[in-house]
């Protein structure tokens, strides 16, 4: 790896770290690399609800650069049952805790991506894309996604998903906070009632044309759907 890439250390939930994170954290310091560290705090967990788990995301960002002298910080609060960071209250974690730091420091502050729904299907572009709102307007530097179907199935993630959060990020760029509000309102309510029927999705071989690396023609038709759905919403950005 370049000294310029992030190297990665993470704490453990909540507010805890091991002796081995302490010693890799000293190495990366010694050795002058960028230094990524991570946490994600548990809404409904150890910290409790949504304030206190927007405390305790706050205090786990700070503790990156205080105590581990972090170049940038990624975050990632996870919902306790669902385990994704696009259901409603990890959201409004997320942009409490970022936009309290955005408004009091110059610091780096990332976000990573696991949604409920997996590729090629319209609630995992959604969850995406709201989790991408949250994320802009809060003023975070970097979008880390996406990891599809809660991360944890091999090769069940694309570019497709990264490429909407890239784009969606940009249509929302110098949106004023209470409009998002009203834009996140009405796009949670599309697919948070389904979270026990979540589309598990395909695999990338399943939705690529894995030897000339294209999306295959069913997966662009769902990606097309899904731009419909936020211009409805009032997005322009795929217009112009």
């Amino acid at each position: 790896m370049r000294p310029s890439d992030s190297h990665e250390v993470s704490q453990l939930n909540e507010l805890k770290i091991d002796v081995g994170a302490l010693v890799v954290a000293a190495h990366y310091t010694t050795a002058g690399v960028n230094m990524m560290v991570e946490q994600m705090p548990i809404f409904g967990g150890y910290a409790g609800g949504l304030e206190e788990t927007a405390i305790v995301d706050v205090a786990t960002t700070l503790n990156s650069f205080v105590m581990l002298r972090a170049t940038w910080h990624l975050d990632g609060p996870v919902h306790v049952r669902w385990g994704i960071t696009t259901a409603r209250e990890a959201l409004t974690v997320a942009g409490h805790a970022a936009r309290a730091i955005e408004e009091n420091s110059h610091l780096i502050l990332g976000n990573q991506y696991y949604t409920l729904a997996g590729p090629c299907t319209l609630m995992c572009l959604l969850e995406t894309a709201a989790q991408a709102i949250t994320d802009t307007v809060s003023g975070r530097e970097i979008l880390s996604g996406v990891a599809a179907g809660k991360g944890v199935v091999t090769d069940l993630f694309t570019a497709m998903e990264a490429r909407f959060m890239g784009e969606v990020a940009h249509a929302v760029a110098g949106m004023d906070v209470h409009e998002a509000n009203v834009l996140l309102n009405k796009l949670v309510s599309m697919y948070e009632n389904d979270y026990k029927t979540a589309p598990a999705g395909k695999t990338f071989h399943e939705c690529y044309d894995t030897k000339k690396l294209r999306p295959t023609e069913e997966y662009i038709g769902v990606y097309n759907e899904a731009v419909k759905v936020m211009t409805d919403l009032g997005l322009t950005y795929w217009n112009d």
